[in-house]
This record gives C-alpha cells, structure tokens and sequence, in this order.
C-alpha cells in the first residue's frame, strides 16, 4: 500500500460574477478552498479541501503545514486503520488546540488533512469513496471516528449496532445506485438576483428536473423576502418545495417576526434564521414556526456543537458539512448522532457536492437515513477534475475512485 512521502498546500480562491453566491450577509462572494495534496510513493496524490470564502484561505494552508507532520511517512492502509485515534492527537495538540479547539482555522485545516485521507485511500484501493464506506465492516467505520465528548449520547458501541441493525435492509435502499439521489438548485435566488431573473431560474430549475429550491431571504424589511418568495411559490406552483435561506442575518425576534411572515408560502425549511452558535434562539424560533423545521449547519462547527443541536430540539434538518467539520470522520459522526434522534439529514455542500454525492449514498443505505436530497451549486464545476453529474436533477453516482476532490492545477 502506498505511504505519505510529501504534503503539499494550495490556496484556491475563485471570485463569482453576476450575483451568484450572494446572500443577505455576504455581498461579494469569492468562493475558496484549503487544500491539502498528500504525494504518495507510488504516484497517487490524495486532495482534499476545507471551504472558505476566500480572504484567509492562507491562514487554514498554513495551519495545513504546522498540523500534518504526523501524516508524513505513513503508510496509508495503517493510518486510517486507526485514523480516529490520528485525527484526535491532531486536534488535541497541547499547544495548537489552543487556537481552537474544534473550531476556526484549526479546524478547517483538520477538515482538508482528513478529506485527504480517505481521497488517497479510495484511490489505493481503487474505488469511490461511496464504495469504499459502503465495503467497510461496523467496526473499521468505527475505528474512523472521534466519538469523544459524545459518549451520554453516542458510543462507539451503540454507533455498531446502528450500522449492523441497518446492514439486513440495505438492499431495499440500494436502487438509489441506480436512479441516482435527488438534487435542489440552490442557484435559483441568490440575494442580488432580479425578481426576474429569480423566476426564470425557478422554471428553469424545475424544467431541468428539480423539484426543490432555495431562496435566499434576510432583507431588513422583511416585505422584500415575502414579496419575493410568494412570487416563487406562483411561478413553480405548490408542488414544488421552497427553502428560504437567511444566511444568519437577523436576530430572533427579527427572526420570528420573518418567519412568521413567510409561513404562509409553506417554505419546506428556514435556513441559518440566526447567530449559528446560539442554540436557545434556535429552539425558541423552532417551537415558534413548526411544523416548518429550521435548518442549520454550514456554520455549525464541530460535534459537540451538533449534539447540544439536537439535545435541545433546536434543529429539524441537519445540513452538517464535511468541509467546516473535521472532515470525513466527524461528519460520519454528526450524521449517526442525527439518526439517533432521528432528525432529517440534508448535508450544505461547501465542496459543491463533489464529496457530500458520496457521503448521501452511505448514509442512506448504511445509516437508513430518509432520501430526501443534496444541494446542487455549479459554480465551480469546471474547476474540477471530475465534476459531480447532475441529471434530471439527480446526482448520478460517480465511478472514478477517489472523492472528486481533484481540482485542475492551472485554473
């Protein structure tokens, strides 16, 4: 098997044009990537990548280089042999962890080390990700995971015989292999799109084989959003399922007087309504707008944070993301601790789906978490190597091995 003879980083920032990307927090998006690239002695290269949105992506490259010397060297079957145990004397580096600990620039630089991991594992062993995870027995998945700080909730133990009590009706789930898992074009409203142009891309969207999409909302007044998200409900009709996304604009009497607001359009979630550490205001605005669900998770920051979450019923959608967790590995955790309790699994895709199409796959045919479906952003798809293919609005189950991580190096 191969080993780790070097570790290189990148700095891959990408500036969207026209709008796209924009949000009621965020004007100018440029879209951006840590990326760790693991050499290994036989040729392979494994890449992996922590989401930023540009300005300090230098910072998490170079957290990068202080954090994974102990990857150096390792042959790649034995690290992730016991990778839980590797990810946690990383994280828990008596002098680095002061800069987090699980959260931040740290983390994010744990996040592209371990998507890196399992990229060059996949490739070793010459499969997708998807077929890796799904070929691994209970226990190495275990042996994956940082199940510390959980244990009243989630044990290793317990985690087993998740797996195992799912392992007698995987073929009834596995005809996702074949149909492909159900997409949502987020790309339909970002927040500096025209109403126009908002209502040819939610026909379009639909035309395309979507049958969800999301809005962004978060103006001051909040007239704008319901102006706004009535005239997408009419254009696509009732059929069709609205997530608005206020991108942790307002506070939570700002958020109810929204969301109470906007109830009426029957919106299938409301997205980052608040402050996204703030788990009270969470559960006081779910109580408040059920039975539509909040949804939260592309700033939800590491396990702990996702079990206070959902031990306060302060989230109906679990939208955890492997590129603002630590990685692979903490998400496969997040996405146990939700089928525990049970809530909704419906991942953020900061890496543009290319790793989260495979993590979908297990988690519904290993896990028996519902498919619902995966947020589809094409803005980077020409970056790619290998660019997640959407169909009918479906993303088709990629065949190349690895995680789809690789990015091209001149672009």
């Amino acid at each position: 098997m191969p080993a780790i003879q070097s570790i290189e980083t990148r700095d891959f920032r990408r500036q969207l044009e026209d709008g796209a990307g924009s949000d009621a927090v965020h004007t100018n998006p440029q879209y951006g990537y840590g990326v760790t690239l693991l050499e290994a002695d036989n040729g392979l290269t494994g890449s992996g990548i922590a989401y930023t949105l540009g300005t300090g992506t230098n910072l998490v490259c170079e957290a990068i280089r202080i954090l994974a010397e102990p990857l150096l060297g390792r042959d790649i079957e034995e690290l992730m042999a016991e990778f839980s145990a590797v990810q946690r004397s990383i994280a828990e580096h008596t002098a680095v962890r002061w800069l987090g600990p699980h959260k931040g620039v740290t983390h994010l630089a744990i996040a592209s080390m371990t998507n890196a991991c399992f990229d060059l594992w996949a490739k070793a062993r010459g499969v997708p990700l998807w077929r890796l995870l799904l070929d691994l027995s209970p226990e190495e998945i275990i042996r994956l995971i940082d199940f510390s700080y959980l244990e009243e909730e989630l044990t290793a133990d317990e985690a087993v015989e998740m797996l195992r009590a799912n392992q007698g009706t995987r073929a009834e789930r596995e005809g996702v292999l074949q149909t492909g898992y159900p997409g949502y074009d987020t790309s339909v409203g970002w927040f500096q799109y025209s109403d126009e142009q908002i209502r040819d891309n939610a026909k379009a969207a639909v035309d395309a084989g979507f049958t969800a999409m999301k809005l962004k909302v978060g103006a001051r007044d909040h007239s704008h959003d319901v102006r706004r998200a009535f005239m997408v409900r009419e254009a696509v009709g009732d059929g069709v399922r609205i997530m608005l996304d206020a991108n942790q604009a307002w506070s939570l009497p700002q958020a109810i007087d929204a969301c109470l607001a906007l109830k009426g359009m029957i919106p299938y979630w409301i997205e980052e309504p608040t402050q996204p550490d703030d788990v009270s205001a969470h559960k006081t605005l779910a109580g408040v707008i059920a039975p539509v669900p909040v949804a939260v998770g592309e700033a939800v920051s590491n396990r702990i944070l996702w079990k206070n979450f959902l031990q306060a019923g302060a989230v109906g959608i679990v939208q955890a993301d492997c590129t603002r967790l630590a990685g692979i590995s903490e998400w496969l955790a997040v996405a146990m601790l939700a089928r525990k309790f049970p809530v909704r699994l419906v991942p953020h895709v900061g890496d543009m789906g290319q790793i989260h199409q495979h993590l979908v796959l297990f988690s519904h045919i290993a896990l028996g978490h519902e498919k619902l479906f995966l947020e589809y952003i094409p803005h980077l798809r020409d970056n790619f190597v290998h660019p997640a293919i959407v169909d009918g609005g479906h993303y088709m189950p990629p065949s190349e091995p690895g995680c789809g991580t690789d990015i091209f190096p001149d672009h």
